[in-house]
């Protein structure tokens, strides 16, 4: 069981209200997302590639298997915060990709979340409709 361990590596990513928890082992180019594949699990091709741009900027697609838990917000929060456990994964199975990930903005949390609704408007910003009379 240690030596399982050993060859797992971990990282925790997060976008909008999304969180993911990857786990990344040597293996054969497995994607697994709550217990689906890739493709069942992401139906539109942008957040497919986003979620594995980590795998193939840094060209290690095919060497690892990579299993996310992944829960919260949308699909494109989901597949941003996928995409940061990648890398976060990835620099702790192998520190040597640091700057490839880096170069990317892998490692960097997207900090932009969404506005507040404010008290007498009908959102963040929009206001009610003028009515001349």
């Amino acid at each position: 069981m240690a030596t399982a361990a050993a060859e797992e590596a971990l990282g925790t990513g997060r976008r909008k209200s999304s969180v993911a928890r990857v786990r990344i082992r040597a293996g054969s180019g497995k994607i697994t997302i709550n217990r689906r594949e890739l493709n069942d699990y992401f139906c539109v091709q942008q957040d497919r590639n986003a979620a594995v741009a980590p795998l193939d900027h840094c060209e290690v697609r095919d060497t690892v298997d990579v299993i996310i838990r992944v829960h919260g917000g949308g699909t494109t929060g989901q597949a941003g915060a996928c995409m940061q456990g990648i890398a976060r994964a990835l620099l702790k199975h192998d520190s040597d990709l640091s700057e490839k990930l880096r170069e990317k903005n892998f490692l960097t949390r997207d900090s932009r979340m969404k506005e507040r609704k404010k008290p007498g408007l009908h959102g963040a910003r929009r206001g009610t409709q003028f009515s001349k009379r």
